[in-house]
C-alpha cells in the first residue's frame, strides 16, 4: 500500500522540486557502526551475521519515514512497507538479485531470505525483475573496510530508490566495526534523516 504526498501542503515540496529538477539528484554518506553485539547474537542464534544486520537496517528503513518516500513521475508517494532487494554471490563468484518482503520477526524474515538466496544460487544471470519501488537496494561488500563508494546508475532512468551498502568488519580491542554506505535521493532525505536512520539502526544492532 502506498498513499500520495499532498506536495501543496508539503515541507518539503520545495526542496523536492529542486533536486528531483537535477541530473543527479542523489548523494551518499559513509558511516561506522558499532557491529560487536550483533555478531555475538547472530552467532549465539546459529544466524547468518549478514541477514541478522541485514534485519536489522530493514526495521530501521521501515522506522524512517523519509526512507519509505518514493518520487515516480513528479509526484511522491509514502510506501507503508519497504521490502529487500540484495545482491545474493554464487560459488563462481557471479552475482544474481534476491528479492524478498520485510518481516518484523528476525526468524521469519531469515526463513523468507534464506530461500530466495538458495535460489538465486541455483541460478544463472542477474535474475532482475520489475518488484516495484518500495525496496532498498542492499549489497555487502564484506572484504573492503571501505571509506567512500559510488554506484553504476542510469542517469536515464529516473528512480529514487535508496541504495545500502555494508563492508569489511574490523575488529579491534574486541570492538567490532562495520563501514556503511547510505545513498539517497536529497529531494526525499536529508542528512539529518540518515543520521536518525543510524541511530535507529545502531540502537538495533545493541539490542
Amino acid at each position: 500500500m502506498r498513499t500520495k504526498i499532498d506536495q501543496g501542503t508539503w515541507l518539503r515540496k520545495d526542496h523536492f522540486k529542486l533536486f528531483d529538477s537535477f541530473e543527479e539528484p542523489y548523494y551518499s554518506i559513509v558511516a561506522d557502526v558499532d557491529c560487536t553485539v550483533a555478531y555475538q547474537n547472530a552467532k549465539a542464534l546459529s544466524v547468518s551475521f549478514f541477514l541478522y544486520y541485514l534485519h536489522c537496517s530493514l526495521v530501521a528503513v521501515n522506522q524512517s519515514e523519509p526512507f519509505r518516500y518514493r518520487a515516480e513521475k513528479g509526484d511522491v508517494y509514502l510506501y507503508d512497507q519497504i521490502n529487500v532487494s540484495a545482491t545474493v554471490m554464487r560459488a563462481d563468484k557471479t552475482f544474481g538479485f534476491g528479492y524478498w518482503d520485510y518481516k518484523p520477526a528476525l526468524a521469519d524474515f531469515v526463513f523468507e531470505a534464506q530461500a530466495e538466496i538458495a535460489r538465486i544460487q541455483a541460478t544463472t544471470g542477474l535474475t532482475v525483475q520489475d518488484k516495484g519501488e518500495n525496496l532498498i537496494h542492499y549489497s555487502a561488500i564484506p572484504w573492503i573496510n571501505f571509506t567512500g563508494l559510488t554506484h553504476a546508475r542510469s542517469f536515464s532512468y529516473r528512480d529514487s530508490v535508496p541504495k545500502i551498502s555494508f563492508g569489511k568488519v574490523v575488529d579491534k580491542d574486541g570492538i567490532k566495526t562495520m563501514p556503511v554506505s547510505i545513498t539517497v535521493h536529497h529531494g526525499l532525505v536529508d542528512g539529518y534523516h540518515i543520521g536518525l536512520y543510524l541511530e535507529k539502526f545502531q540502537a538495533l544492532l545493541n539490542a
